[in-house]
């Protein structure tokens, strides 16, 4: 009998994985879950200021988030938290509503989320391309090393050697060992002399003060009313469609990162009943985390959902249990590994001289729009839905040249053939009419579009155009070689399009 491995596909219901009986991936999905708790601390409150709440209301977000997610979450390892893009959205309505309109939008756009992930929102990925998909990762990278960029200005001169050590670190110290994450050790390390040699640098504890008990979870303090409602409904589906959109991306950033495939139905509803979760417990809300999730992926090579439950978990217990030792790690140690995530998030392959000279000059254009979309807003939705945009043109200006049209006369002098090529829609249709020869073509003509494909309205009017200019002149047009698609589509809106 065969002892090879059972195969996830194949494995009997109620076999455990193979990874919960191997050490060495507990030990991968423990230190990894460890180093992201580590990191989302002060990300997590600096969204809180965003945001305009307690520090406390980020790091509660980041833990029920992280931790929800885990389990119902259709990506794994993937880390949802409180982000920047969900602070930005909501930071208005506690400006000008407080915190109860907040945590009620939070759990409304749970709500969405579920409803939005039970329509097959999730499906609408595939509509993302390549070009968009690089720009978005590039754009990521920019972002992150960013944001590390104000804790490098009018801080003492210690900051920059710590910096330049924990990179070092970073870079070194796997080619000892990796059975311990380098940013892990990076943290440690930096820390430890900071204290020992009593160097006075940013700190995390200074960031804000850490919460020193667990969320209780409660009912949103706000008139359960239809004002109510309209007021939290646009920053409820704002942040829901943020939200989604983030995940969603970085849930196909790490499958291609893995080699793995998610349910991406499956983390749309996920993030859905997280966010109701977190909001019940007094959270802002959140998503997917980009920079996290591959400070849990690509750097410390984690690949379950232990990961991601423990590093809810350990951000809750650091900042309860040990909140005087964390809020000493130098904000120093946490920047170097931000910029090695950074580093390491970026598609240099992208770049590289002998890439750009290859790739068409519309798909860099894509590339390049939407990292600059993201950059200059700091919203990586809205950079993803202006470069998709952008794609969509430029494949359909390439397309649009791709429709031909060639004339053959029969020997007799009586009947035209007009042989149509290509993609018949909006943009290749405007220029379809200009092509025929209404005065001096014969008494009949024949247009052949059996080497064509009708796929608009666009279309159909822009045919019945052509019959109308004939027709004026007493000649009959004869349409053959319709597919059954593109026939329906005719007969369906033929003579319907006239304007009047």
């Amino acid at each position: 009998m065969s002892s090879a491995a059972v195969t996830p596909a194949a494995r009997p219901r109620g076999l455990k994985p193979d990874w919960l009986n191997n050490p060495k991936v507990w030990r991968t999905e423990v230190l990894a879950g460890l180093v992201v708790a580590l990191a989302l601390i002060p990300e997590a409150i600096s969204f809180s200021i965003i945001a305009g709440v307690d520090p406390a209301i980020g790091l509660f977000a980041s833990f029920t988030m992280a931790v929800v997610i885990s389990i119902v979450g259709g990506r794994r390892a993937m880390i949802s938290a409180a982000t920047g893009a969900i602070a930005l959205v909501i930071a208005p309505l506690n400006r000008e509503h407080g915190l109860g309109y907040l945590i009620a939008a939070v759990i409304l756009a749970g709500v969405f989320q579920i409803a939005l992930g039970a329509l097959g929102v999730a499906k609408l990925m595939r509509f993302i391309p390549r070009s968009v998909m690089v720009g978005f990762v590039n754009a990521l990278a920019v972002l992150i090393f960013m944001a590390q960029v104000p804790e490098m200005r009018d801080v003492p001169w210690a900051v920059y050697p710590l910096i330049v050590g924990g990179l070092a670190l970073m870079v070194f110290f796997p080619k000892i060992t990796t059975v311990i994450p380098a940013p892990l050790v990076s943290i440690v390390i930096l820390t430890v002399i900071t204290i020992a040699a009593g160097i006075a640098v940013p700190t995390v504890g200074d960031k804000g003060e850490l919460p020193s008990s667990l969320p209780v979870p409660g009912l949103p303090d706000v008139p359960f009313t239809m004002d109510t409602l309209t007021t939290i409904a646009p920053y409820a589906f704002a942040m829901a469609l943020v939200g989604l959109m983030e995940s969603l991306m970085t849930a196909k950033l790490v499958d291609d990162i893995t080699d793995t495939h998610s349910n991406k139905t499956r983390e749309s509803i996920g993030q859905g009943v997280a966010n109701i979760v977190t909001g019940f417990f007094g959270g802002m809300g959140g998503c997917a985390m980009i920079g996290q999730t591959m400070i849990n992926v690509k750097v410390s090579g984690a690949r379950t959902r232990v990961s991601t439950f423990l590093a809810g978990v350990f951000l809750m217990v650091l900042c309860i249990v040990f909140g005087p030792v964390v809020s000493d790690i130098p904000m120093a140690a946490l920047v170097a590994v931000m910029i090695m995530v950074s580093f390491a998030t970026f598609d240099w392959h992208s770049i590289a001289p002998k890439t750009l000279k290859r790739m068409p000059a519309g798909e860099i254009g894509v590339m390049v729009i939407t990292v600059v979309a993201v950059v200059a807003t700091h919203n990586l939705a809205i950079g993803v839905v202006v470069g998709s945009i952008t794609a969509m043109v430029v494949f359909a200006k390439r397309v649009a040249h791709l429709a031909e049209v060639t004339a053959v006369v029969d020997p007799d002098g009586t009947t035209v053939v007009y042989r149509v090529t290509g993609e018949l829609f909006f943009a290749s249709s405007n220029d379809l009419v200009g092509q025929f020869d209404y005065a001096n073509d014969p008494e009949k003509v024949v247009i052949d579009l059996s080497a064509a494909h009708v796929w608009d309205a666009s279309s159909v009017a822009a045919l019945d155009a052509i019959e109308t200019k004939y027709a004026q002149r007493g000649k009959t047009v004869e349409i053959t070689g319709l597919n059954d698609p593109s026939a329906h589509l005719h007969g369906k809106l033929t003579g319907e399009l006239a304007s009047h």
